[in-house]
């Protein structure tokens, strides 16, 4: 192995392959900070630039577009309260709110690093226990997704904010959003009204983008542009953060990383799901936590980033392995490789050794120079907030438009966008949390869809949820997460009463 991966370190530091490498990095980077420009639409329209290369040099390409476009979702999350990608959505929970205290360098920072760790794990796991995490994976069925995706959806009580009602009510709006469009299992039309682009249902990108974009902008417009003391001062002295908020950091983006490779290598599973649930455990199990989830607290910026990275190596695990696509992004990956007649599986660790521990290597440094260039580069995306509120909404208001529209090449999905932004500002007026919708609308499709599907095997019967270890499991654990809060609340009141 050590011969491997000297050769496959000496091969990629070829002058012509680390210049991909950056700039595939430094597109990805630029792609993924625009709302709606998702990593995978961009990996899908350079892949024809990659046919005539050879596999090391097109792979370089593409994962270093995956990687920074990945990263640097979290950065339009933490300055501007929109998410560049939808995996980067947690991390507007405390990034934003650091913003607002004029540490949205310190923000990025932490997110930067958080990235680099999370994405390091993620790749040794690929290259060490990418086999062992693939079966596994592998023994994920109906049962097993329904149990992850409702596992997903507790965590709407941790982000409801000061009200559960309130955020109850908006995750279950963003689920009868997600109904819209074709039945999954019986193909009946349910909600379309008669409109042909609602039989694909919502795209919950644009729903993403008008929910924290078009609203944060409407809000802005509302409280006054450009009013004096509104702007905050942002502190962006240093580049590389403080060592208290490394030592802080460091135990929850280990184990996030951990987390968001075994939730990548799930196929279908992908990085929103990951960051939510890294997100979700670090704020049930951090006791101390100060500030408060919620209110700009590192950890939490932490754990969604570096569960939110991991899941890139983590998705390349069954992809390597067993030819299986673990997201969007891989399944292309795969169309990329077959173009040279390489098939992944099980013979691509026998007979194409070498180009695996390129890759390898390969996406391990793609990850130092994303830690590289955004810690260097926070000082210059920083600055982009103190750009005159009256040039700089309109701006990002195009972008958001180019970005639904670019989903589909469907103007239809900006009406879709424009119309989340006034229902969104509509919510925020009222006080109701915005995640918890976004949750449902993610989750909900997942959750329905392999429940039925269940069902449908078993005959009916909920035996196939406890007849699964695994499902019975992540069940369990989903009931612990409801069950907690209302524990730790009642339980003052109870040690009250008995003195």
């Amino acid at each position: 192995m050590i011969d491997n991966i000297v050769h496959g370190f000496m091969t990629i530091l070829n002058p012509f392959t680390l210049l991909l490498m950056v700039s595939g990095i430094l597109l990805g980077i630029f792609m993924g900070s625009i709302p709606g420009m998702t990593a995978t639409m961009t990996v899908a329209v350079l892949l024809s630039f990659t046919f005539t290369m050879d596999p090391t040099n097109g792979m370089m390409l593409l994962l270093g577009i995956y990687g920074g476009a990945v990263y640097s979702g979290s950065i339009p999350a933490v300055l501007i309260r929109t998410p560049g990608t939808p995996s980067a959505a947690a991390t507007i929970f405390d990034g934003y709110p650091l913003s607002q205290k004029g540490e949205a360098g310190r923000a990025i920072r932490i997110s930067t690093v958080a990235s680099f760790v999370g994405g390091i794990i993620s790749v040794l796991g690929l290259m060490f226990f990418s086999p062992v995490i693939a079966d596994a994976a592998l023994q994920f069925r109906s049962p097993e997704f329904f149990a992850l995706a409702f596992f997903g959806l507790t965590i709407i009580a941790s982000v409801s904010g000061d009200s559960l009602t309130k955020g109850m009510m908006s995750g279950l709006l963003g689920m009868l959003v997600a109904t819209i469009g074709i039945d999954p299992i019986t193909g009946f039309q349910r909600f379309t009204f008669g409109v042909p682009e609602l039989l694909t249902g919502i795209q919950f990108i644009a729903v993403m983008i008008g929910l924290f974009g078009i609203a944060e902008g409407l809000k802005s417009y509302s409280e006054g542009i450009d009013r004096d003391g509104k702007k905050v001062d942002q502190e962006i002295e240093g580049v590389v953060p403080s060592l208290a908020d490394l030592k802080s950091i460091a135990p929850v983006s280990v184990l996030s990383g951990i987390g968001g490779v075994i939730i990548g290598a799930i196929p279908g599973a992908g990085g929103d799901i990951a960051a939510f649930i890294t997100y979700n455990e670090a704020t049930r199990w951090i006791k101390d936590a100060t500030p408060s989830f919620g209110e700009g607290n590192i950890r939490g910026i932490a754990a969604a980033e570096s569960g939110n990275n991991a899941s890139t190596g983590g998705a390349l695990i069954p992809t390597l392995t067993l030819g299986i696509p673990g997201d969007s992004v891989s399944a292309i990956l795969i169309g990329a490789l077959a173009v040279h007649d390489i098939q992944p599986g099980p013979a691509l660790y026998q007979d194409q050794t070498g180009l695996l521990y390129e890759i390898f290597m390969g996406f391990l440094l793609i990850y130092v120079f994303i830690l590289i260039f955004g810690l260097l580069g926070a000082h210059y995306w920083v600055r982009l907030i103190n750009v005159r509120e009256s040039l700089l909404w309109p701006a990002i208001f195009v972008l958001c438009v180019i970005g639904a529209i670019a989903l589909r090449g469907n103007v239809f999905d900006a009406w879709v966008m424009l119309g989340a932004g006034a229902i969104g500002y509509v919510l925020r007026l009222r006080g109701y949390p915005l995640a918890p919708m976004v949750l449902g609308l993610i989750l909900a499709p997942i959750a329905e869809e392999n429940l039925r599907r269940s069902l449908s095997l078993s005959g009916g019967s909920l035996d196939i949820f406890y007849q699964s270890p695994i499902a019975l499991i992540i069940l369990l654990l989903s009931a612990g997460t409801l069950i907690l809060p209302v524990f730790r609340k009642v339980s003052p009141e109870l040690s009250d009463i008995m003195n």
